[in-house]
This record gives C-alpha cells, sequence and structure tokens, in this order.
C-alpha cells in the first residue's frame, strides 16, 4: 500500500468513526442494558480477592493489619491478623481500616456477609461491618462490641436489603481498641458473602422503634436516627445491627407539612398542619414512626444587640461564646431532660426534650463575671404552661479553688412562675447580680442548671452575662 493510500484510508476511517456516534445517537434508549458489576462474593479467602484493597483508618495503627500463613482457620492458607495497641501507644490509638474494591460488586444475590474470628484472650471488637468504602459509605451495616475468645467461631452479618446493593465497593471493615488499656490480637478469616435460608425474620427499627411526637417549625431539618435491623441468625439468636439510613424508603404523610429525603433527612416546609414520617425496607414496616406538629413559621428570639464588649456569653450567634464543657450534662439518675437542639435559617436553638432539669457546665475555664451586673436568657415553650408550671435559673459559682465541691461552691436560685411564663412566645430573662445575695463571689461561674420542667419542651436561646452600666 502506497503512504498516500495509506492517508486516504485512515482520512476515511476517522470519517466513520467521527460518523458514528451521530448515528448511534438515534439509537433507542429503551434498548440500553444498565450497567453490571462482578458478583465475586469472596472477600478474603487464603488472601485478597481481585480488585481488594486495604487502608488503615486515620489515628490508627498504620500496621495493625497483616496477612497471617499461620494461626489460620481449618489449617486454610492465610487468614486475616489484626495487632491492637497499648494505650498510649506512639503509632496510633487503635486498630482500624477499611477494605474496599475500586469497581463496585453486586451483592444483590447474597443475603448475609460471614467470616470466622478468634482472639488470643476474650474480648469485644468494637466495630464490625461493611459498607464503608471511604466515601459516602452509602449502605453502611455494623456489629458493635462483636464477642470473641481464644476459639474459632462463625459470624453473621446480614444485608438489610440485598437489592439495594448492586454497586457497593465496601467490602469489610473494623476498628478496635486495647481491651482494659492492653493490647491483644485477633484473627479473622474465610470472609464472605452468602446466601443462606437460615437468615431470616428480618425486623426494622427507626427512631428505636418509638413513636415519636415533635413540635416544630418551617426551615427546620432533622435527621432520623436509632435505625437498626434484626435478624434470626442460624444459631437461632437474634443479631441486631446498625443500618445506615439509605436502607429505608421513607414516606411522609403530608409533604406539603414535611418532606424527608433518601438518606432520613426530614425538613418542616409549611405549617401549622401535621405529617408522619414513616419507613419501609423492602416492603417491610419498620417499628417507630416521627411526627411532626408543625406550628408554623419560626418565632426567633429578640436579637441581641448590647455591646459585644459588655457580654460574655455562653450561648448566642449574635456573640463569640466562652468555651463550653456542654449544654446538656444529662446528671443521671435523676434527670429525662434529652437535647433535640437545631437550627432555622442560621439561628441555633437549644432544645430540650422531657424537661425536668438540666445543667450547663463552662468550668474549663469558669467565667470571672465580676464586671458584668445580670444574667440573661430568652426561653420559648411550645406547648401549654400547666397551672403551678415554674422555672427556676440557679447559677453555681465553683468558689475560690475553681472546681466543683470543695465545700465552697455557692449557687442562687431565682423562681418564675405565672404570668410571666407563658406559650408560643418568646420570654426576655433578665436577673441582677444584686439580686442574687446567695450567689457571693462570681470570679469562678461556671454552671447554669434550669429546672421545673414538668416533661414538656423547652427552648432556649441567647444566654449570657452582661453589663448594663
Amino acid at each position: 500500500m502506497s503512504a498516500n493510500t495509506f492517508i486516504r484510508f485512515t482520512q476515511y476511517f476517522l470519517l466513520l468513526a467521527l460518523l458514528f456516534p451521530a448515528l448511534s445517537c438515534e439509537r433507542d434508549e429503551a434498548e440500553l442494558q444498565p450497567a453490571t458489576y462482578p458478583t465475586d462474593p469472596e472477600v478474603f479467602i487464603d488472601g485478597f480477592s481481585a480488585g481488594l484493597n486495604y487502608a488503615a483508618f486515620g489515628g490508627s495503627v498504620p500496621t495493625a493489619f497483616d496477612v497471617d500463613n499461620e494461626v489460620t482457620y481449618n489449617n486454610s492458607l492465610a487468614s486475616m491478623k489484626f495487632e491492637v495497641p497499648d494505650v498510649n501507644d506512639s503509632r496510633g490509638a487503635y486498630a482500624g481500616g477499611a477494605f474496599f474494591t475500586e469497581v463496585g460488586r453486586d451483592l444483590s444475590g447474597y443475603n448475609v456477609l460471614t467470616f470466622w474470628a478468634k482472639a488470643t484472650q476474650a474480648a469485644n471488637i468494637d466495630v464490625v461491618g461493611f459498607g464503608n468504602d471511604l466515601g459516602a459509605s452509602t449502605y453502611q451495616v455494623s456489629i458493635t462490641g462483636l464477642a470473641v475468645n481464644t476459639n474459632w467461631k462463625k459470624y453473621y452479618i446480614p444485608l438489610p436489603d440485598p437489592a439495594k446493593l448492586t454497586n457497593e465497593r465496601g467490602m469489610f471493615y473494623y476498628s478496635e481498641g486495647p481491651e482494659n488499656e492492653r493490647g491483644y490480637t485477633f484473627w479473622i478469616d474465610e470472609v464472605k458473602f452468602e446466601k443462606l435460608g437460615t437468615v431470616a425474620h428480618p425486623q426494622h427499627a427507626i427512631l428505636f422503634g418509638q413513636d415519636v411526637v415533635e413540635t416544630s417549625f418551617v426551615g427546620v431539618s432533622r435527621t432520623i436516627s436509632g435505625v437498626s435491623s434484626s435478624f434470626n441468625l442460624p444459631d437461632g439468636s437474634n443479631q441486631t445491627v446498625g443500618i445506615s439510613p439509605s436502607y429505608f424508603e421513607f414516606t411522609s404523610s403530608n409533604p406539603s407539612i414535611a418532606t424527608v429525603s433518601a438518606n432520613g433527612l426530614v425538613s418542616v416546609v409549611g405549617g401549622p398542619g401535621t405529617a408522619v414520617i414513616t419507613a419501609t425496607i423492602g416492603g417491610n414496616q419498620a417499628a417507630g414512626s416521627l411526627t411532626i406538629e408543625s406550628i408554623g413559621n419560626f418565632q426567633r428570639a429578640p436579637v441581641p444587640t448590647r455591646d459585644p464588649s459588655k457580654v460574655i456569653s455562653i450561648f448566642s450567634d449574635a456573640y463569640t461564646n466562652v468555651p463550653v464543657n456542654y449544654y446538656n450534662g444529662y446528671w443521671q439518675p435523676w434527670q429525662t431532660t434529652v437535647s433535640n437542639d437545631f437550627s432555622v435559617q442560621g439561628d441555633n436553638v437549644l432544645k430540650y426534650e422531657i424537661f425536668n432539669f438540666v445543667g450547663i457546665e463552662f468550668s474549663s475555664p469558669t467565667v470571672n463575671a465580676t464586671g458584668m451586673t445580670h444574667f440573661h436568657m430568652n426561653a420559648f415553650f411550645p406547648d401549654p404552661i400547666a397551672p403551678g408550671r415554674e422555672l427556676r435559673v440557679i447559677i453555681v459559682n465553683f468558689g475560690p479553688d475553681g472546681a466543683f465541691g470543695g465545700g465552697d461552691d455557692t449557687r442562687h436560685s431565682t423562681t418564675f412562675t405565672a404570668p410571666t411564663l407563658v406559650s408560643q412566645q418568646w420570654l426576655s430573662i433578665n436577673i441582677p447580680f444584686a439580686n442574687m445575695p446567695n450567689l457571693g463571689s462570681r470570679s469562678n461561674l461556671a454552671q447554669i442548671i434550669l429546672e421545673g420542667g414538668d416533661g414538656s419542651v423547652l427552648y432556649v436561646d441567647n444566654v449570657y452575662f452582661y453589663n448594663n452600666q
């Protein structure tokens, strides 16, 4: 073939190549088939399966994982060996990492991940599971506190809804810290996905299986929590696994009031009105529900206008807050108050549910408020005020030693009742230090305690000390 003929042939070939995509665009899209992925069920059988990679988690011992050819299950050729460090090990605080593939696998034909494990001692592995791909980890499943001992035992991690796992990259992951401050070694072998008829009777739950009712406002969002699945295993026991919300199909009874995304994010979009959020997995109804009672548009607390140089802020978006240990210490055994804080268009609000009392602590360091004249906070009761309802605000000083206890702590309590306490509007509470004779010195203020709840709900915002002079 001459050079000119070769050039003409090449030009002709390129012309066809350019025309082909244009012609192919006319193909009926209905004829196109979805991409398929390998169905390889093996993760680690005598070694890494095809395409399997390993990466250690940040802060873990990078060399905690190794392949062992001596300690194996049933005389296999190799096992996965994990060395947990002692406390204060300079290499890392724990052993942890993920086994993942670059190309996803179709696991929809299986219903359980199985493996064998043993250890040098009896221990509880913090977390083992699959679905962690070091990325979005959309369909993660885990068991916490996996009990192992010196004998080989088979373990099962059920797949909540295999139909969703058509392109999964996260094959296995683990995380374990020292037991009683000492390290130890455990082995895992024969890791693979299986289809077993003896993994049955799935039971799913959102919100820990409870029917929760919440008063809310337009613009408030919250994620469905407390999600899990439970299955009956071949040995007759029931295994509960923690799962990603993405396994659920969420439904809102009234999308004009509240919508819910595929990953369980509930957004209040209208009101007043009510919407009930429920969920299913693979057509099976999950226990638990969330009833949103939307009041409508959110009524923000009054925006503070005081000079920041005359304010020591504990909680407010208007000022820079001092370091706070916690906004809810959950002081057992008597406290029932739980927190479900929220944000509306950038306005952060403390929300106390099942409120009987709650402690806010800022002791590291304590606050010197000797230059301040008042305490301020805004409070909102979304529910009706019951007869005889009280709200006590207690300011606590840790005394000269700046520490809790020691016999030098002082405090003062101020009680508010009706008609000061009203519902459905923000209250501005201002208490002069001059009216707190029991407090004494205020050079080491460390706690604000709110008491007098009846199990209902309290919103709190703009908590600070200020100088009114």
